[in-house]
Protein backbone atom coordinates (compact mmCIF):
# COMPACT_ATOMS: atom_id res chain seq x y z
CA UNK A 1 0.00 0.00 0.00
CA UNK A 2 2.58 2.40 1.08
CA UNK A 3 4.80 1.57 -2.26
CA UNK A 4 1.41 2.58 -4.14
CA UNK A 5 0.78 5.65 -2.50
CA UNK A 6 4.62 6.67 -2.96
CA UNK A 7 4.05 5.89 -6.31
CA UNK A 8 0.60 7.54 -7.09
CA UNK A 9 2.08 10.91 -5.41
CA UNK A 10 5.39 10.54 -7.51
CA UNK A 11 3.41 10.29 -10.68
CA UNK A 12 0.88 13.07 -9.93
CA UNK A 13 2.32 16.04 -7.32
CA UNK A 14 5.76 15.28 -8.55
CA UNK A 15 5.15 14.55 -12.27
CA UNK A 16 7.78 16.78 -13.45
CA UNK A 17 10.72 15.25 -12.15
CA UNK A 18 8.96 11.72 -12.62
CA UNK A 19 9.18 12.40 -16.31
CA UNK A 20 12.64 13.78 -16.13
CA UNK A 21 13.93 10.47 -14.26
CA UNK A 22 12.54 8.08 -16.65
CA UNK A 23 13.83 10.00 -19.72
CA UNK A 24 17.29 8.90 -17.50
CA UNK A 25 16.02 5.26 -16.74
CA UNK A 26 14.88 4.71 -20.35
CA UNK A 27 18.48 6.35 -21.56
CA UNK A 28 20.01 3.69 -19.00
CA UNK A 29 17.95 0.86 -19.27
CA UNK A 30 21.28 -1.64 -19.73
CA UNK A 31 22.65 -0.24 -16.80
CA UNK A 32 21.80 -2.29 -13.47
CA UNK A 33 18.42 -1.63 -11.77
CA UNK A 34 16.66 -2.73 -8.29
CA UNK A 35 14.13 -1.04 -6.29
CA UNK A 36 14.62 -0.06 -2.43
CA UNK A 37 11.87 1.49 -0.30
CA UNK A 38 9.35 1.99 -3.60
CA UNK A 39 11.89 3.52 -5.49
CA UNK A 40 14.12 2.30 -9.17
CA UNK A 41 17.47 2.66 -8.06
CA UNK A 42 19.93 2.67 -11.36
CA UNK A 43 23.90 1.81 -10.72
CA UNK A 44 25.41 3.86 -13.73
CA UNK A 45 28.53 4.88 -14.89
CA UNK A 46 28.05 8.72 -13.99
CA UNK A 47 30.92 10.12 -11.95
CA UNK A 48 28.18 11.57 -9.22
CA UNK A 49 25.12 10.07 -8.01
CA UNK A 50 21.34 11.69 -8.50
CA UNK A 51 17.55 11.91 -8.03
CA UNK A 52 14.39 12.82 -9.85
CA UNK A 53 11.22 11.83 -8.92
CA UNK A 54 11.34 7.86 -7.99
CA UNK A 55 14.63 7.47 -10.01
CA UNK A 56 17.66 7.33 -8.27
CA UNK A 57 21.13 6.86 -10.09
CA UNK A 58 23.80 5.89 -8.10
CA UNK A 59 27.58 6.06 -9.13
CA UNK A 60 28.83 2.63 -9.27
CA UNK A 61 32.51 3.92 -8.64
CA UNK A 62 32.05 6.68 -6.20
CA UNK A 63 34.90 9.39 -6.65
CA UNK A 64 35.73 9.94 -2.72
CA UNK A 65 35.83 6.50 -1.58
CA UNK A 66 39.84 6.05 -1.30
CA UNK A 67 39.78 10.04 0.30
CA UNK A 68 37.56 7.95 2.62
CA UNK A 69 38.58 4.39 3.08
CA UNK A 70 40.24 4.90 6.41
CA UNK A 71 37.06 5.31 8.34
CA UNK A 72 34.62 3.58 5.72
CA UNK A 73 33.70 0.41 3.68
CA UNK A 74 33.50 0.99 -0.06
CA UNK A 75 29.94 -0.76 1.25
CA UNK A 76 28.90 1.41 4.16
CA UNK A 77 29.74 4.53 1.70
CA UNK A 78 27.42 3.00 -1.02
CA UNK A 79 24.54 2.23 1.70
CA UNK A 80 25.29 5.79 3.09
CA UNK A 81 24.59 7.22 -0.42
CA UNK A 82 21.70 5.55 -1.30
CA UNK A 83 20.36 6.32 1.45
CA UNK A 84 20.57 10.15 1.10
CA UNK A 85 19.93 9.82 -2.65
CA UNK A 86 16.64 8.88 -1.37
CA UNK A 87 16.13 11.22 0.72
CA UNK A 88 15.93 13.25 -2.24
CA UNK A 89 13.19 11.28 -3.30
CA UNK A 90 11.30 12.20 -0.10
CA UNK A 91 11.76 15.66 -0.88
CA UNK A 92 10.12 15.36 -4.37
CA UNK A 93 6.99 13.88 -2.44
CA UNK A 94 7.13 16.87 -0.62
CA UNK A 95 8.00 19.47 -2.37
CA UNK A 96 5.81 18.18 -5.60
CA UNK A 97 6.14 20.76 -8.79
CA UNK A 98 8.48 23.03 -6.90
CA UNK A 99 11.38 19.91 -6.47
CA UNK A 100 13.00 21.15 -9.04
CA UNK A 101 13.67 24.67 -8.71
CA UNK A 102 14.02 24.04 -4.36
CA UNK A 103 16.59 21.33 -4.61
CA UNK A 104 17.25 20.26 -8.53
CA UNK A 105 18.51 23.75 -9.45
CA UNK A 106 20.42 24.68 -6.29
CA UNK A 107 21.87 21.13 -5.68
CA UNK A 108 23.09 20.88 -9.49
CA UNK A 109 24.84 24.31 -8.90
CA UNK A 110 26.25 23.46 -5.30
CA UNK A 111 27.85 20.14 -6.88
CA UNK A 112 29.23 21.61 -10.22
CA UNK A 113 30.00 25.51 -9.98
CA UNK A 114 33.80 25.17 -10.40
CA UNK A 115 33.40 28.54 -7.78
CA UNK A 116 31.72 26.44 -5.21
CA UNK A 117 33.78 23.06 -5.55
CA UNK A 118 36.94 25.64 -5.16
CA UNK A 119 35.33 26.67 -1.87
CA UNK A 120 34.12 23.46 -0.91
CA UNK A 121 38.38 22.22 -1.13
CA UNK A 122 39.69 25.37 0.75
CA UNK A 123 37.36 25.85 3.44
CA UNK A 124 37.12 21.88 4.17
CA UNK A 125 33.55 22.00 3.76
CA UNK A 126 31.02 19.21 3.44
CA UNK A 127 28.64 18.90 0.29
CA UNK A 128 26.29 17.93 2.80
CA UNK A 129 26.28 21.06 4.62
CA UNK A 130 24.42 22.69 1.78
CA UNK A 131 20.41 22.95 2.91
CA UNK A 132 19.45 20.58 0.48
CA UNK A 133 22.19 17.43 0.98
CA UNK A 134 21.71 18.01 5.30
CA UNK A 135 17.49 17.85 4.58
CA UNK A 136 18.11 15.24 1.72
CA UNK A 137 20.41 13.18 4.94
CA UNK A 138 18.17 13.66 7.50
CA UNK A 139 14.43 12.43 5.06
CA UNK A 140 17.21 9.51 3.95
CA UNK A 141 17.55 8.86 7.33
CA UNK A 142 14.00 9.46 8.89
CA UNK A 143 12.54 7.24 6.71
CA UNK A 144 14.97 3.92 6.22
CA UNK A 145 16.37 4.24 9.58
CA UNK A 146 20.25 3.98 8.78
CA UNK A 147 22.98 6.25 8.31
CA UNK A 148 23.50 8.89 5.55
CA UNK A 149 26.55 11.06 4.30
CA UNK A 150 26.41 12.76 7.50
CA UNK A 151 28.67 16.23 7.01
CA UNK A 152 31.61 14.14 5.33
CA UNK A 153 33.89 16.09 3.69
CA UNK A 154 33.99 14.49 -0.09
CA UNK A 155 35.99 17.57 -2.02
Amino acid sequence: MRTALYWLIQCTWGLPQTLLGLVLLLLHRRDEHFLHHGAVITRWQGRASMSVGPFVFITSNPFFCEKLSDRFSREELADRLLVHEYGHTIQSLLLGPAYLIVIGIPSTLWGWLPSLNRMRREQQRSYFSFFTESWANRCGEWVTGRKSMEQLVID
